[in-house]
Order: C-alpha cells, then structure tokens, then sequence
C-alpha cells in the first residue's frame, strides 16, 4: 500500500482548495477529516485513490479532496465504484455516502455488492435523518424521534446497518462516530487494508435537523466493544449486532484463511 519511494504525506496532502459548504458543526466535518488522516497513515499516492459517492450532504465528501472524485446518482455510488475497481484495480477505491442514499434507494445495490466482495471500503454517514431535503425521516431514524418531531412513519422501525452488513455475508464490518476522528481514521485504514468488501458505519449528527444535542445523547450511549470480544466469532458478532447499536470497533472480521468459502457462511467451494 505504501510508495517507498516518497515522503510521508501529511493528511492536508489530500485536501484541495475547495472549502466545505456543510452546516457548521456537521459531523461530515470530521468524517472528511478521517478520511485524510487514513490516506496519510498508509502514506499512499493521491493518484492511486479513488473516492465515489451518491447524493446528499455527505455525498458531497469526494469535492474536497486531492484524489479521483465522483459525485454519482442517488443511492448509485456501489454500483459505480464496483465498475471503476474493475477497471482500474489497481486504484485503492472508497465510496461513501448517506444512511437514505445507502438505506433507501441505494439499498437494492447493498447485499449485491456484499455478494462480490470487491476491494472496497464503503463508509455510511448515518445522522438517521435527510439533511439535504429538510429533515425527513430516512430508515435509520428512530421511532421516538420521530414521534418528537411530528415526522410520518413512527411506526416503522429503524434499520440497523451493522446488522445488515453482517447478516448479507460483509466479511469486515466496523462502527464507529464522527465524534471519534482517531477512531473512525484508524478503521477507514483497516477498511483499506483488508482484501475485500469494508463496511464502516458512522454515526453522525445533522445539527440543523437534530440540533447539537443530538451529538451528546450519542456521546452518551455509545461504548468500546467488551474487553473479551471476539471479531472472528460468527454468534457472538450475531449476539452483539442484533441487541447493540452502539457498540464501537470492529464488530466483525471475517480471517483471511477462509477465502475459500463463498458467500453463504460455512459452506465451503467445491
């Protein structure tokens, strides 16, 4: 992953000139911060990075770095950045995106692309809400938001990304908050680095919509996985994800050695 051959590049080595256009106090904020911070810890080449991404306020992320970008249609960046790997193996290729772009008209691409495991780190924006459309309930928010806020669906319970990922076969599946840049930076590399599909979920604020509590009633729920937590156990990654959303690290990690079986768990290739 590394270009031995130049000098350690700095996270602003990644940024253009253009300035961000969020929301003050946005968690995109830290998420695009994360991003470069990653790039730079693996030291890899700008050229050699490709960043794609859907539609919404997150999806916006690819406009401001020094890499290839691609601002694709609505819920379309997997099936874009899938054909751009394809093409160019040889590019490290990210996409990333909202919790309506990946979870509503986006989801159909989702389990598809779990399915191929291309080498790519997908990162989901999750602030449970559309930002870029005026406050909509999007599939993550939650009922008792909902409820507070007078929005249509309270009925319909949220869903539940990790869970998701896990339960369509993504054999790397990690969660963290855009209030934890170390964290989130340091998962974005282990995503990068591990040689299939990454899934990285992060929770994420809509400071307009949700205001800035919103930020410290995550703050307050969210936790580091049990000290005896093991990645690599398929019914205790089950447990975890089905009874806890906040939950935070890498909640599964399929080892290497079982690049033989396909995509339905336990069953090897014949």
């Amino acid at each position: 992953m590394n270009d031995l051959n130049t000098i350690q590049r700095k996270p602003t080595d990644y940024r253009n000139e253009y300035k961000p256009v969020w929301c003050t106090g946005c968690g995109d904020y830290a998420v695009l911060k994360s991003f470069t911070r990653a790039f730079a810890k693996l030291n890899i080449p700008n050229e050699r990075i490709a960043v794609v991404s859907g539609i919404g306020c997150s999806s916006r992320l690819p406009g401001y770095l020094d890499t290839y970008g691609f601002n694709t249609l609505h819920g379309r960046a997997l099936p874009i950045a899938q054909g751009l790997k394809a093409a160019r193996p040889d590019l490290t290729v990210l996409a990333c995106g909202g919790d309506g772009d990946c979870f509503a008209i986006g989801t159909g691409h989702f389990p598809h692309a779990i399915r191929r495991n291309p080498d790519i780190t997908y990162v989901v924006m999750d602030n449970s809400i559309y930002g870029l459309t005026k406050g909509q309930a999007s599939p993550t928010t939650s009922r008792a938001f909902k409820e507070q806020k007078g929005l249509i669906g309270v009925e319909e319970p949220p869903v539940n990304p990790a869970y998701f990922a896990f339960s369509m076969g993504a054999p790397f599946v990690a969660r963290t908050h855009a209030g934890n840049m170390a964290e989130l930076s340091d998962l974005i590399a282990q995503g990068i680095q591990y040689p299939g599909f990454a899934f990285i979920h992060c929770l994420s604020v809509c400071v307009t919509y949700q205001g800035r509590g919103f930020q410290e009633e995550i703050d307050r729920h969210v936790h580091a996985t049990p000290a005896n937590y093991n990645p690599g156990d398929e019914r205790a990654v089950f447990d975890l994800l089905r009874s806890d959303p906040f939950a935070m690290g890498v909640l599964y990690k399929k080892p290497l050695d079982e690049a033989a079986f396909d995509g339905n768990r336990d069953v090897p290739v014949e």
